[in-house]
């Protein structure tokens, strides 16, 4: 018997005792068939909305009263809808209207995926009249009925298809799959935030280069940048692979963070406009970051990501192939430019980089452990590396008359110093060295220019 929480049996139980049908469905059905935890419970019932309101008062809500939903509970609140059969679907994403029920199959047969169309009753006893338990057995994804109305009605599934193949082992049958090509178009009639919250699942999954390089076609309607680099050869003997499927074997060599997987999708979008030929046709990208960086820009506008993380990530697009340096001093000027959490994350993308490379050349693993070991010895030793970890503050600075941006210069100049061992981090050495170059720091009142000699990038 299917194990099913104990509040989802008391919601089953009270419908029957009412005298209608009560079934769980969807995906808690689906994911428990597979031995996982499941997520959230639905319910479907033969009870219209109104009755189902009336039983569960006050613990019911009506959340979708016109579609037939209400939520009942509190924190582990329930969907339980009414069956029911929709109606035309005329923006590719609801039904116009719907028609409720009494047949269980009808409610089926409105479904995306015949593993997504399976029920259980309150007695383990299973309705499954589109072979969703075979398919599930099989790993097979496969549209309920005609595949090509299923994405017609709702052009969302066919990015729940592509992230439910990204789950190890699953592949999309060949009908189901043709019909999600010929439809692909339609997605440009879905949300951007909707779009994106399919797309991170799809990355994020165990089989992401799978569906990377299956359905680049289908991607492509909302990711137009990506269409240049499939089949894209980079004539290089580092890479075996042509720009797609390197990005593609990138993305999944990552550990599963949205942020390094999606840089690790935009870092090369740059490579197809800055390739070159030498003279012994050894092909060559130089400075590609550089067109990368845009167009990652204009993707992660497109699908509406947060600024935090839209940051993030274009650092790690524009860094991703900057060279590193296996001395404390690098990696302090490192920790100093992108904190450790992104100097982390840096270091992922270069590793995960280098992996989806010829085999030949993944000796940078070796330089990537041996920068970590760096990084972990410098974070432990205390070293200054931040304002924060500086000897002197600011009040201190204007203790000696320095005002308004020149505090804020003398500072950085200050970290430099301590970064470069030029000067300890001593707060009366480091006084000093302010007070012996006042008037050069007093000058930033008037210029508005910093001192020379501040942290810049490395390029």
């Amino acid at each position: 018997m299917l194990p099913m929480p104990e509040h989802v049996k008391e919601i089953l139980r009270r419908l029957e005792e009412a005298g209608y049908e009560a079934w769980c469905v969807g995906g808690a059905v689906r994911d428990a068939l597979l031995g996982r935890e499941p997520g959230d419970w639905d319910v479907t019932t033969g009870a219209p909305p109104e009755k189902v309101l009336s039983l569960f008062a006050p613990h019911a809500l009506p959340t979708g009263l016109q579609h037939g939903t209400v939520t009942v509970g509190g924190g582990r609140g329930v969907e339980v809808t009414t069956f029911r059969r929709d109606g035309a679907y005329s923006d590719n994403r609801h039904p116009d209207r719907v028609a409720f029920t009494r047949s269980l199959r009808e409610d089926l047969a409105r479904r995306d995926f015949t593993v997504n169309a399976i029920a259980v009753n309150l007695r383990g006893e299973v309705a499954d009249p589109f072979g969703g338990r075979e398919d599930l057995e099989r790993r097979v994804l496969r549209a309920v009925g005609e595949p090509e109305k299923r994405f017609e009605e709702d052009a969302l599934r066919i990015l729940r298809g592509l992230r439910f193949a990204s789950r190890p082992g699953f592949a999309i049958e060949p009908e189901t799959a043709a019909a999600l090509r010929r439809c692909a178009p339609l997605l440009e009639h879905i949300a951007p935030e909707r779009i994106r919250t399919e797309l991170t699942g799809i990355l994020c999954g165990e089989g992401a280069d799978r569906v990377l390089l299956a359905y680049p076609d289908v991607l492509g309607v909302f990711l137009p940048e990506i269409l240049p680099c499939v089949g894209f050869d980079q004539h290089s003997v580092y890479h075996c692979y042509d720009v797609w499927e390197h990005t593609a074997r990138a993305v999944a060599a990552a550990e599963p963070l949205p942020v390094l997987r999606y840089a690790l999708l935009l870092h090369d979008l740059g490579k197809p406009e800055t390739f070159s030929l030498d003279e012994e046709g050894r092909g060559h990208f130089y400075g590609h970051w550089r067109r990368s960086v845009p167009a990652a820009e204009a993707v992660l506008d497109r699908l509406r990501m947060d600024n935090h993380s839209k940051k993030i990530i274009l650092t790690l697009v524009e860094r991703h192939d900057a060279p590193l340096t296996l001395s404390e001093k690098s990696v302090r000027r490192a920790l100093a430019r992108y904190g450790e959490e992104t100097l982390r994350l840096l270091l992922a993308v270069k590793r995960a980089d280098n992996m989806a490379q010829a085999e030949a050349y993944r000796d940078r693993q070796t330089l990537l452990r041996q920068w970590e070991d760096l990084l972990e010895l410098v974070l432990q030793s205390g070293d200054c590396f931040s304002l924060d970890r500086l000897a002197v503050r600011g009040g201190d600075l204007t203790a000696l008359g320095l005002r308004g941006p020149a505090v804020g210069a003398a500072l950085r100049e200050l970290l430099e110093q301590v970064m470069d061992e030029k000067l300890p981090n001593d707060r009366e050495m480091l006084l000093e060295y302010v007070k012996n170059g006042l008037d050069t720091f007093s000058q930033e009142k008037v210029s508005g220019e910093r001192p020379a000699g501040g942290i810049s990038p490395e390029r």
